[in-house]
């Protein structure tokens, strides 16, 4: 009996990791094709970081559009309140892939692209092999899994099959939130961030705005708890309401009962 094939969507996902530590010590190639490691990024700032490649025939490409036309109503400044970091999942990517990415990038975009504070990693050595091997542990595939980032190749489509998605890492590169799919708002950036500063960043408003919001990590954003909390008391009003004018109801039938 023939083996049913191998759905790589089905391994494709988050897995929730809160608190995860990311390997500050693992080594990629920015895109003048120098090693650098994590620790020498932070530089004690809140991060956003996005797993993507940069060949990506589909989603990357809008996932990053997304992220930088975000960056622009986002009231945080970059390089002072938060660093921005894009890495490659496809062992085979290079500097020059990461480069040409960027230029696409910096055609709408260049005062962020250009920024020493936006970094494009990609593989030290990459994988001289038409396809990614599943069991080369390459840097990227290690910070993947220590985030909680899934993905699978697809040898049929020629294509990696993975979530898009971007997360805030702490100043000490702990996973703080994940925020899901192209459509999040900024207000939810500034929130994730102001999550991730650890009290660092963000106003007071910002800070007091986070006992009102809640991250619901099933959709990868924030709830509103002061309107949550009112649908609810209005439901239970209703339903208070209802009871009442029930019971007055029967009330005045019994009565009109024991008159008869």
């Amino acid at each position: 009996m023939a083996e049913a094939p191998v759905d790589p969507f089905a391994a494709a996902g988050i897995e929730q990791k809160p608190g995860a530590q990311v390997p500050l010590d693992l080594h990629f190639r920015d895109v003048d094709g120098e090693r650098v490691t994590f620790d020498d990024l932070f530089e004690g700032r809140p991060v956003i970081l996005a797993p993507v490649y940069y060949r990506c025939p589909n989603v990357c490409g809008a996932q990053l559009s997304s992220l930088f036309n975000l960056l622009l109503a986002l009231s945080f400044e970059l390089g002072k309140d938060y660093e921005v970091i894009a890495f490659s999942i496809d062992p085979r990517e290079t500097p020059q892939d990461a480069e040409a990415e960027r230029a696409k990038l910096r055609k709408r975009w260049p005062q962020l692209v250009d920024s020493p504070h936006v970094h494009f990693l990609s593989e030290v050595a990459p994988a001289a092999r038409p396809e990614p091997d599943p069991a080369h542990q390459a840097a990227g595939r290690t910070l993947a899994e220590a985030i909680g980032f899934a993905y699978s190749w697809d040898p049929q489509i020629q294509e990696f099959a993975h979530a898009s998605a971007v997360a805030t890492l702490s100043p000490a590169g702990k996973l703080v939130r994940w925020l899901y799919g192209l459509g999040y708002q900024p207000d939810d950036m500034r929130l994730a961030l102001t999550d991730a500063g650890e009290g660092k960043v963000g106003s007071l408003g910002d800070q007091l705005l986070l006992l009102c919001y809640h991250y619901n990590p099933r959709t990868g954003g924030y709830d509103n708890l002061v309107i949550g909390a009112l649908q609810v008391g209005g439901i239970g009003t209703t339903l208070a309401l209802g009871g009442f004018i029930g019971v007055t109801l029967w009330r005045e039938h019994r009565k009109r009962k024991v008159d008869a």
